[in-house]
């Protein structure tokens, strides 16, 4: 029932404080992570605490990104961030800081397990066991958005090659070192298939060198659904960043409570460890919030510098004080609990029993940990070669398609011929139906009879241009050995 697996590589115990750095963070991170230090260090752990301040108040003082230059010194130097959660401003020029240490560092790997702790906490599923891997740099998160017309917004999906072979490495890799029988990959490839189309074809690809583990794909719907009312059919899921940062909500609150989950980051060179729920900041200073998220992120970080009896320690505490029904608002049970705790009540109750052993959950023993994931360095493929074979032409109009397709088809165009004009991606020319909804936003299609040079394409913009049009942007359309780069339009 208990999972024991833990996300990061193992370095050796030592007698020697180790560096970590810490932030407070913002709502109930100071609460969380006071109670959090406490228990870890009455434990045994050897920590040399560096603390830095992010999050709101660093916004306020103008850094966009809610972290100051020296922070980042501290990060490097230790290698290891140990982080309450922080509030983030709505809107406006603020970066998640969350996304940026995650992509500044490299941590490319968050896997959150998620684990039901049936009968002691409230939950339909008791027989829920799921590691979520979950890509950490890429897709939507990648934060490249930009306003294009009045009523145009667009956000740029990126997905790498590089970046889906790590996770999906990741994934197999820890489903292999830790006696996981089965991965799932969840994408929506059906509709995005080129994007999601290639995370899938390197899932199925490196899936094939792992044939003792069980391998499948999902629709994301339909998967996540599925891993909502029926995730004892799981045990590790991989996919990418945004679904993954949703569905291990879903699956995290579908244990009982968002609040007992906690994650890891993982990268070549630093990790992060953080409880994977927000800052709650109306209930900021009003000893209410669970702790237990970001404890047992500590309990992962532990297992993470070496010093696995601590994380042992801390870990069979942790369960023991669930047994008792000790438990938080967000837990509480009046048939289950027997006792509602405050969060310095609940850290005082898990101090209580340091030492002591579960009874009904199994004990957690981290002494075999299995160590780092040796995963291979990133391959450079040789590059294909890459031909340009026409460009959509992005541009702002406010009157009809017909009345656009006759002003482009004015222009000598050289060897491009205009084929298709689309509205937010619904094709509207030629042949296009009155009842399609537009807006102001128009992809031109140019394509030529065979491979164009970029003078062609700086030629037509000009002559555009000189028309009246106003073009938004351009996204040459290219072929990488011989195989179309481009998602094709209706009629194509």
């Amino acid at each position: 029932m208990q999972s024991a697996t833990h996300p990061s590589p193992v370095l050796h115990e030592s007698i020697t404080p180790v560096p970590i750095t810490v932030a407070h963070g913002d709502g109930i991170g100071p609460d969380i992570m006071a109670a959090t230090l406490k228990i870890l260090e009455a434990a045994g752990a050897r920590l040399q605490v560096e603390t830095i301040e992010i999050g709101e108040k660093v916004y306020e003082r103008g850094h966009s990104a809610g972290i100051e230059l020296e922070s980042w010194d501290s990060l490097r130097r230790t290698k290891v961030f140990l982080k309450a959660p922080i509030t983030t401003p709505q809107g406006g020029g603020f970066k998640s800081l969350n996304v940026t240490v995650r992509k500044t560092l490299g941590l490319y790997a968050n896997v959150r397990p998620c684990v039901s702790y049936h009968p002691f906490v409230t939950t339909k599923h008791p027989k829920l066991d799921i590691v979520i891997v979950r890509e950490n740099e890429e897709d939507v998160y990648a934060g490249i958005e930009h306003r294009q017309t009045d009523e145009v917004y667009q956000c740029l999906k990126v997905v790498s090659r590089p970046g889906t072979e790590r996770i999906v490495r990741y994934a197999f890799e820890y489903a292999k070192a830790y006696g996981r029988k089965k991965v799932t990959a969840m994408t929506k490839d059906n509709i995005m298939k080129m994007t999601d189309g290639l995370f899938h074809e390197v899932f199925d690809q490196i899936g094939a060198e792992y044939p003792d583990i069980e391998k499948e794909h999902w629709i994301i719907d339909i998967g996540m659904a599925r891993a909502a009312n029926r995730p004892e059919i799981f045990d590790v899921i991989v996919t990418p960043n945004l679904y993954g940062d949703i569905l291990s909500d879903v699956v995290a609150e579908a244990t009982g409570s968002i609040g007992l989950a906690g994650s890891a980051n993982i990268g070549e060179h630093c990790a992060m460890f953080e409880a994977i729920h927000g800052s709650a900041p109306r209930l900021a200073g009003q000893n209410a919030a669970n702790p237990s998220g970001l404890i047992l992120a500590g309990v992962m970080m532990l297992v993470h510098i070496g010093q696995t009896q601590a994380a042992q320690q801390v870990h069979n505490a942790w369960l023991r004080t669930l047994e008792d029904g000790i438990h938080t608002k967000d837990i509480y049970n009046p048939l289950i609990s027997t006792r509602e705790v405050g969060t310095s009540e609940f850290a005082e109750a898990v101090l209580e029993r340091l030492g002591e052993l579960p009874q009904q959950f199994p004990v957690v023993d981290y002494s075999a940990s299995k160590g780092a994931l040796n995963l291979p360095k990133t391959i450079r493929r040789t590059p294909s070669k890459r031909e340009t074979v026409g460009t959509d032409v992005f541009v702002y109009w406010t009157d009809s398609a017909d009345d656009l397709a006759e002003k482009i088809k004015a222009v000598d165009a050289g060897p491009l011929e205009l084929k298709m004009i689309t509205n937010r991606g619904t094709k509207v020319w030629p042949n296009g139906l009155p009842e399609t909804f537009c807006t102001d936003h128009w992809r031109c299609r140019f394509m030529a009879a065979g491979p164009v040079e970029h003078h062609h394409l700086t030629s037509l913009l000009t002559k555009l241009v000189s028309v009246g049009l106003e073009f938004i942007k351009v996204e040459n359309l290219c072929t990488f050995d011989g195989e179309p780069g481009f998602s094709l339009g209706q009629g194509q």
